[in-house]
């Protein structure tokens, strides 16, 4: 449907001339001030090291000929000068370009310990005071602390770059053509989200710049701050437990023996494999992990479970479910099926099938934060953080009669996340069931904190992951398409960076709310800083 826009407002198909064609959006020729500085930084770095090693060489051939003709050593010219300066010019470079030169860098003063930019943390300009204990100094920290700036401004940076496909202003400005013009029907315009970069997020030994699309002002900065804390202490740790897409049909019998009989058909290990065999012709990578079925009276509820490799799976459980239904009314002729999702999936409603038995990816989380970044980072301490996760995520929402909503706010990260990389937003339903733990160690030094995520539905193949903005987001994770070395790969890991992005969020959020600091950050990132009672005098 063609919709045209003329003086900021747009006109339908019927006001636009038959063979006009569509307006085009305007391209931008310039170069972005990323690519730009980043081209400068890779012409800088191959000019000092082409000049060490082309000044040492013509150094060491001068020495050597002066050693073959008794020459003194000292005696040098002009030109040999000049080589001995670049050669110091550049060693000195090269020793700030490896980090050497953060060793012999003096401490800051103690009233400002940790200098701060307004994309690293939501520290309010003075911290709390320990209680009954004075500041520490800690210079390796600071020396990682100072690593991290480095390495969170160079990732940023890349990113921009790596995700070549993600318009600048967060919207595809190709006005969909192609593949993306069929994503939705009925569709006249694209919504602009904004996409931030949290980060890096180091996992399981490797970094990764999170994307996240989001109107809340201080989210990615809030979990970026997570994500630093964690990166200044070795980064997380996360275990995929299990792997599997369920969809419930519903099928009504005459009577409620007969029902029975088709539960212990269906749960008879002598017939699993035939039945898998019929449901797995369906696809390449759908195969039947397990059924479990339940009765209400005349109805049986069949949940069917099997592994989709990258995709999401919800069409590939759904056509193999449909191969078994077809199968069971050759021995089970009087069923009467009344609908191929009877809610026992359960997809997009809170369930707790799902928080027990799980759906899609189960994933656990975990990370140890040591004291000094609990107290510099995070501005609070360990104590606070474990008596607050007890009263809040814990006995707070068990008072709620909360279902798998025992954490800070595990739904925000996970959406975020989810509309950056073309996930199926309703879905953050169930896939926000986290339970968030926090314990002291090391002699109640340190804090041990994990999430556990029991039905993370994520695919990097199929649907939303198609569209430009969406694939290049996934493109920046490493994630995008099907792996070919180990099916399912890939988002097996999209499941472990949203759980690590929620861990990093978790660990943040909780910190701002033992350290009293949520109102003021969200009045800095995310209100306006206005008097509304001199404005409604005015």
């Amino acid at each position: 449907m063609g919709v045209r826009r003329q003086n900021g407002k747009f006109l339908p198909p019927s006001k636009m001339d038959a063979g006009e064609p569509p307006i085009k959006p305007h391209k931008h020729h310039h170069h972005s001030a990323a690519a730009t500085h980043t081209l400068s930084l890779y012409l800088t770095n191959g000019l000092f090291f082409s000049l060490f090693f082309s000044v040492a060489y013509f150094l060491l051939h001068r020495w050597r000929d002066k050693i073959r003709n008794s020459m003194p050593l000292h005696v040098i010219s002009f030109s040999e000068l000049a080589a001995v300066a670049s050669l110091i010019a550049s060693f000195v470079y090269l020793l700030g370009f490896f980090g050497f030169l953060d060793l012999f860098q003096s401490p800051p003063p103690p009233p400002n310990p940790i200098p701060t930019t307004p994309w690293t943390t939501l520290s309010p300009p003075a911290p709390p005071q320990l209680t009954n204990r004075s500041r520490p100094n800690f210079p390796q920290f600071r020396r990682g602390n100072r690593r991290f700036r480095r390495i969170r401004q160079n990732a940023v940076v890349l990113a921009r770059i790596e995700a070549r496909g993600l318009p600048e202003g967060g919207v595809d400005t190709a006005g969909g053509s192609g593949k993306d013009h069929r994503k939705i029907s009925d569709r006249f315009a694209l919504g602009r989200i904004p996409v931030g970069i949290a980060g890096p997020l180091l996992l399981d030994g490797k970094e990764f710049s999170v994307p996240m699309a989001t109107t809340e002002g201080c989210l990615v900065a809030s979990t970026n701050r997570g994500c630093k804390a964690m990166y200044l202490c070795g980064g997380a740790t996360s275990v995929v437990l299990r792997d599997g897409m369920t969809r419930a049909p519903v099928v009504r019998f005459g009577t409620a023996k007969r029902a029975a009989e088709l539960k212990f058909y269906l749960e008879d290990p002598e017939n699993f494999d035939t039945l898998a065999v019929v449901f797995n012709k369906s696809s390449r990578f759908g195969r039947l992990q397990g059924i479990q079925c339940a009765i209400a009276g005349k109805n049986v509820y069949m949940r069917f479970r099997c592994s989709t490799g990258d995709a999401m799976g919800m069409n590939m459980v759904s056509k193999g479910v449909q191969n078994v239904l077809d199968f069971l009314q050759n021995d089970f002729s009087d069923m009467d099926v009344i609908g191929i999702s009877g809610n026992f999936c359960s997809d997009k409603k809170p369930a707790a099938v799902n928080w027990i038995e799980g759906r899609g990816k189960s994933v656990v989380c975990e990370a140890i934060i040591k004291e000094e970044v609990v107290n510099k980072v995070l501005k609070t301490n360990v104590a606070a953080l474990v008596e607050l996760n007890m009263l809040k995520n814990l006995t707070g929402s068990a008072m709620a009669g909360a279902l798998g909503g025992f954490n800070a706010h595990a739904s925000n990260i996970v959406s975020a996340v989810y509309i950056a990389t073309g996930q199926d937003p309703a879905q953050n339903v169930e896939s926000s069931h986290c339970i968030t733990m926090m314990e002291a160690v090391n002699d109640g030094k340190d804090l041990h904190i994990s999430v556990t995520m029991p039905s993370i539905e994520v695919g990097t193949v199929g649907g939303g992951t198609q569209l430009a903005s969406q694939s290049a987001c996934l493109n920046l994770l490493g994630v995008k398409g099907a792996s070919k070395d180990s099916p399912g790969s890939n988002s097996r890991l999209l499941a472990s960076i949203v759980a690590g992005a929620v861990l990093a969020g978790e660990l943040s959020l909780m910190s701002a709310l033992a350290a009293g600091q949520l109102v003021n950050s969200h009045m800095k990132y995310n209100r306006s800083s206005k008097d509304v009672t001199k404005v409604q005098a005015t």
